[in-house]
């Protein structure tokens, strides 16, 4: 045997002792659930092949010992399995392609949105097209310029005709449930509109008797809109609806639902929906299509729908996100006493605002909410309070500080959980925790968003037995990985059907709610 062979018997043996350990190192599991009791732990690895068949109360979970006392301070996490940039994917085609010109795709551009995603591909087509639109999508999908960017194509191609207009006769009206979200589309419809020529105008609650004793009279081409507000200044005449061709309800579910209903349905009798086709852009249009934009959708939907308009012309385009848990945002559920839960929050807003995380309290009623807003300016940690019980005066401008920068943390019940685009948002915490599913998918989406940070977090603090229910219908869905049953936003329909059958109606009457 030659030197030189001896050298390398030699070394293959050394590389191939080094290398062993190595190959024989097994890929860390990823985890899925993981539990304070670690025999609850669940990695991807181990996930149903058929989810949709396990049934609730089948599956053995973390929470279900909660409801004894001696469960406080147990926890358990569900980390995510995806980033936001492979949740909200980007599409190969360009704003240019979908038919939208070069001025408009400036705009977007100086707003950051340099391509559509695949939702809002396929939306912009739909709404271009002129059908009645069902836009259903997970918060922070983008779901505002799927409609916008669209209708601002549509409404510079209809200026192209060159027909006059009245006074506050706006071509594009668009109704929201609550005044934060409408100043919001307002604030990106006058970005997207820049430098085109048409005129936005954003119609609040709080003043509408002031607005109708000295009101305004303006061109208008888009009217944004609280429901409340704009129910009283068309019905008062200060704004005309005849010239109206596109009507978006934004947060349709919430619109839909028993608060709003009769007025919206009165309110929506005033245009053609039944006119929807718009593919001929003549003068000769009078038809108005309808847009509905929501992140959560009652199961009785259609019903409601087919109060305003052959539920048949209405395209769907449905997210298959829509109704799961947000499979890019680590949530994080503990149970603890309610009497301790003012401490927990403490230390949970103290090391944020160590690592400078801007943080969105939800509570679920107005007095809590200002409490936590007391408890922690008391405290030395700057926080703003916003809920529907404030005065005009003292809410505008409140969600804009937390916006700006101004404060980090935002103290505040369900009217900030719909539809606000909070991208600085990083750490949601659910201070009371929501008894509905739709509550909850609504305030984690504040988070998460596109433009969001990577490293978003739910923490959700347990402490009644109700509370506890519906956190285990959540941690089913998260083993199982499947949609969140009995996703209704419609609260106030679902107290009423429950106070019937403990006043013991008969069940066709409950029926009869239940199809409201």
């Amino acid at each position: 045997m030659t030197k030189l062979t001896r050298v390398c018997l030699t070394l293959r043996a050394h590389f191939s002792t080094q290398l062993r350990p190595l190959a024989a190192a097994k890929v860390p599991p990823i985890p899925v659930v993981t539990c304070k009791q670690q025999q609850f732990n669940l990695y991807q690895s181990e996930l149903p092949a058929n989810p949709e068949r396990i049934k609730f109360g089948e599956l053995p979970l973390a929470s279900d010992g909660w409801r004894h006392r001696r469960a406080n301070g147990d926890y358990f996490i569900i980390h995510p399995l995806h980033r936001t940039s492979e949740v909200y994917g980007l599409s190969d085609r360009t704003f240019p392609e979908l038919g939208i010109r070069e001025e408009l795709v400036e705009n977007l551009k100086r707003q950051h949105v340099i391509s559509p995603t695949h939702y809002q591909v396929e939306g912009i087509q739909a709404v271009l097209d002129g059908s009645h639109m069902l836009l259903a999508a997970e918060t922070g999908c983008g779901k505002t310029y799927t409609y916008l960017v669209p209708l601002v194509e549509r409404i510079l191609r209809q200026k192209m005709y060159g027909k006059e207009r009245d006074f506050n006769t706006p071509l594009v009206l668009i109704i929201t449930p609550g005044r934060e979200l409408a100043q919001q589309i307002g604030q990106v419809a006058e970005k997207l509109t820049e430098g085109l020529g048409i005129n936005t105008r954003v119609v609040l609650g709080g003043r509408t008797k002031q607005q109708m004793l000295n009101p305004s009279f303006e061109d208008i081409d888009i009217l944004v809109a609280s429901f409340g507000a704009i129910s009283k200044l068309v019905t008062s005449g200060i704004y005309r609806m005849e010239e109206v061709r596109h009507v978006v309800l934004d947060e349709a579910d919430t619109l839909l639902d028993d608060s709003f209903n009769n007025k919206l349905l009165h309110l929506m009798r005033r245009f053609p929906f039944h006119k929807n086709h718009l593919q001929d852009l003549g003068q000769s249009i009078h038809g108005t299509q309808l847009i509905l934009a929501a992140a959560t959708m009652p199961t009785n939907m259609e019903e409601l729908l087919s109060k305003l308009v052959n539920v048949e012309t209405i395209e769907q385009l449905v997210s298959p996100n829509l109704h799961r848990l947000m499979g890019h945002v680590t949530q994080r559920f503990v149970r603890v006493r309610k009497s301790d839960r003012p401490q927990i929050l403490l230390d949970l807003v103290r090391k944020d605002a160590k690592r400078n995380v801007p943080t969105i309290i939800f509570s679920n009623k107005t007095p809590t909410c200002d409490f936590v807003s007391l408890h922690l300016n008391g405290l030395g940690y700057p926080c703003v309070n916003l809920n529907g019980d404030m005065m005009l005066k003292l809410r505008l401008g409140q969600f804009e500080k937390f916006q700006q920068a101004e404060v980090n943390i935002l103290s505040t019940t369900d009217v900030a959980s719909r539809g606000l685009n909070t991208i600085r948002a990083a750490h949601v915490i659910n201070f009371d925790f929501p008894l509905y599913n739709a509550d909850y998918i609504h305030r984690v989406g504040r988070i998460g968003r596109i433009g969001s940070r990577n490293d978003c977090l739910a923490t959700n603090l347990i402490s009644s037995q109700a509370e506890i229910g519906a956190v285990q219908r959540l941690e089913h869905a998260a083993r199982t990985t499947s949609l969140l049953r009995n996703v209704d936003a419609n609260v106030k329909g679902i107290i009423r059907r429950k106070m019937l059958k403990i006043a013991g109606a008969p069940a066709e009457e409950v029926a009869l709610q239940n199809s409201d």
